[in-house]
């Protein structure tokens, strides 16, 4: 399995729609689709939904995995900078 070259925690790559792959963390968490809920869910087909991670088990949406950019502890030092200049 694939490591994060940041903190070393084990991943899995997700090819997503936009042709771009994914890192996500590797076990799968199960999930309920909520359109404007703050939780987000990568499927294994890389749809990405809003959901939240708990409810009645015979309702879940799916299976789903966590985008490791939202548990990695050193992903702010991947984040592209604005630098360009904004002007209105």
């Amino acid at each position: 399995m694939a490591k994060c070259k940041s903190c070393g925690a084990e991943i899995r790559w997700i090819k997503m729609a936009s042709g771009k792959s994914m890192p996500v963390d590797p076990d799968p968490v199960t999930y309920w689709a909520r359109p404007g809920a703050a939780g987000k869910v990568v499927t294994p087909n890389g749809e990405v939904y809003s959901c939240v991670f708990e409810g009645n088990l015979s309702q879940a949406t799916g299976l789903g995995y966590i985008s490791h950019f939202t548990t990695c502890p050193n992903a702010d030092k991947h984040r592209k900078k604005y630098g360009g200049s904004h002007e209105g």
